[in-house]
């Protein structure tokens, strides 16, 4: 049998398993893993600038094609604190990611070491497993495990720390008959999807609403070809935006409180049964239950049982990964089709567009400074099809679901539940190692760019080109924006005269001199007819030098963009709504006046 550290074990195991990639940041306790990520070759490596701009990374990475798992590496002690907030962002959006942290020799972890911590049980509330390993010949069974987790079931992270003494001990292994472990995936029976078939076919107006279960399950094809036998017009949620194109004629819109359509929420209140797959019902996409559920019928599949019910009780629940469900709804709507014994949804369907043509938020303003509707318009005429997008939070990623256009899956890569500030650029960084000549273009407010802009400098490193687009109100304005129910506007104001750029008047940071200083390229906008050349320019500048290029476009300081405290039916729309086609010549359906 071979004999080999554990680290160099579980580096073999890192390649048999599929990795290619990985993201992290060396120390002391995690050295002699780096002196097998060496030794072992195979696998690139990406040294961030921030433990948790890594973890962001790996997430990016896995976001972008289905089976990717994304590697983050960091040594003991803070390292591992530092990306809890990436494995609580991928375990909240179903995301596997593997972080692997150094650890003390096992001898002093309860002596209060130097950067020793109980890293496992901090990480244990947001992973599907963390482990200390405390013996060497455990390491391959738990990085074996830990694959096997990930995979299975509803998909997430792991954490495996290894002690320094551990990672040095010799052990038996022997990479040619190592195995990966079989995956498990519930699977919905046929009597089960007859069930639910049943029901829509009793229905008249039903909707699918499509959530990042799908996408997970890479079951994109499927819910499309389900959709159009039975001509049922689809809501994909913020996670499953991209399961099938904008202006696809079943296309419905999105539905909530925020990161939602007006003709979504319209479509969806004429709805009297709703079909959810791979979805959670979010409470952004939901609003209050009463108004969400009045009137419907629910069913729902999800690959977690213990989604079932935990935020309504549906009239059906399926617990099955979303493939192999579609996969009988799909076998079962073309035997129905065939016996013609499928009802005619062409008018149901019809009226949803018709409403896509109609309910329309305003995009095209020539004001000075810029209005950030302006901005989405652009980056529409300017990104096509093929784009990634990827942005975290804030007034920016809320207009920019509302406004931009997603044509294919993993084409909008969103942090959904978690939503840390600073994730937007490592995660970009991710996307674009994934994907290195596709169209990567990132978008962040200002407070977003400026949690972890350190790690620009990854891009001019390692030649990683994106383009990113920074939206500058020099505001927190989602948060300003919500504490108009409380009647304040409290440290949420970023403005300042900078002494070294008078020309930026009252808006702070120069985010030109930042990104230059930090090796990559920049370009600001102030008009909006300067907007459209200026992406053109940022894509030329991305391709020329392979650094990510960032566009900053100097809005308005008060935008108050569209969304409600309450209902989906009680939606605030501060700002204009499209009256005349001028209005939004972007839109995906040209507009039609009531």
């Amino acid at each position: 049998m071979p004999r080999m550290t554990a680290a160099r074990a579980a580096v073999e195991i890192l390649k048999l398993e599929g990795v290619t990639n990985a993201f992290g940041v060396p120390g002391a306790a995690i050295n002699p893993f780096y002196a097998a990520l060496k030794a072992g070759g195979g696998i690139d490596h990406t040294l961030a600038r921030h433990v948790e701009g890594a973890s962001h990374m790996a997430e990016g990475y896995t976001r972008s094609r289905a089976g990717n798992i994304g590697v983050c590496i960091g040594t003991s002690g803070p390292a591992g604190t530092d990306m809890i907030t990436g494995l609580y962002s991928a375990i909240a959006d179903s995301v596997p990611i593997l972080c692997i942290t150094g650890q003390a020799p096992v001898a002093k972890l309860h002596k209060e070491d130097f950067q020793a911590v109980d890293i496992a049980s901090i990480a244990k509330p947001v992973t599907k497993a963390a482990t200390t390993v405390l013996e060497a010949a455990q390491v391959p069974g738990v990085f074996q495990q830990a694959f096997h987790l990930m995979r299975s079931g509803r998909p997430g992270p792991v954490l495996i720390d290894l002690p320094i003494d551990v990672q040095l001990t010799e052990i038996e292994f022997d990479p040619e008959t190592y195995q990966p472990l079989p995956v498990y995936k519930p699977a919905a029976s046929r009597a089960q999807i007859e069930k639910a078939i049943g029901l829509l076919l009793a229905s008249e107006r039903p909707v699918i609403v499509a959530g990042g279960g799908i996408i997970n399950a890479d079951a994109c094809e499927l819910l499309v070809e389900f959709a159009e036998l039975t001509g049922t017009p689809v809501i994909p949620t913020l996670m499953g935006w991209g399961v099938l194109a904008d202006d696809h004629e079943l296309n419905a819109g999105m539905v909530g409180l925020q990161t939602s359509h007006r003709y979504g929420n319209a479509n969806f209140l004429e709805s009297d049964l709703v079909l959810g797959i791979g979805n959670r019902w979010a409470n952004r996409h939901t609003g209050d239950l009463a108004v969400y559920t009045k009137g419907r019928t629910f069913v729902h599949v999800d690959i977690e049982p213990t989604q079932l019910g935990k935020i309504f009780a549906p009239d059906l629940g399926i617990a099955s990964d979303a493939k192999a469900a579609l996969e009988l709804f799909v076998e079962v709507a073309k035997e129905l089709k065939a016996d013609g014994r499928l009802p005619d949804r062409s008018a149901w369907a019809a009226s949803t567009q018709e409403r896509k043509a109609r309910l329309q938020r305003r995009t095209h303003f020539d004001d000075v400074p810029l209005k950030p509707q302006r901005v989405y318009e652009e980056m529409n005429r300017a990104f096509g099809p093929e784009t990634r997008y990827v942005t975290t939070i804030g007034l920016s990623q809320i207009a920019g679901a509302q406004m931009l256009h997603v044509y294919r899956p993993r084409h909008w890569i969103n942090c959904g539940q978690a939503g840390p500030l600073g994730w937007t650029i490592p995660a970009a960084l991710g996307v674009a190692t994934a994907d290195p000549e596709g169209q990567v273009v990132a978008l962040s407010g200002d407070y977003d760019f400026q949690f972890m802009l350190e790690e620009l400098a990854v891009g001019a490193q390692h030649n990683i080109p994106y383009v990113h687009v920074l939206v500058n109100n020099s505001y927190l304005g989602l948060i300003r924006q919500a504490q108009r129910n409380l009647d304040i506007n409290f440290q949420v104001n970023l403005e300042f005269e900078n002494i070294n750029s008078p020309e930026l008047g009252v808006y702070g940071v120069d985010h030109v001199k930042v990104v230059e200083g930090l090796g990559c390229k920049a370009i600001r906008v102030t008009e909006p007819d300067r907007l459209l050349p200026a992406f053109e320019e940022a894509k030329k500048l991305a391709a020329e030098f392979r650094v990510p290029v960032v566009v900053e476009a100097i809005l308005e300081r008060v935008t108050n963009i569209s969304m409600g405290a309450a209902g989906i039916d009680a939606i605030n729309e501060w700002e204009d709504i499209a009256t005349e086609p001028g209005h939004a010549p972007t839109s995906i359906r040209p507009f039609v006046a009531s």
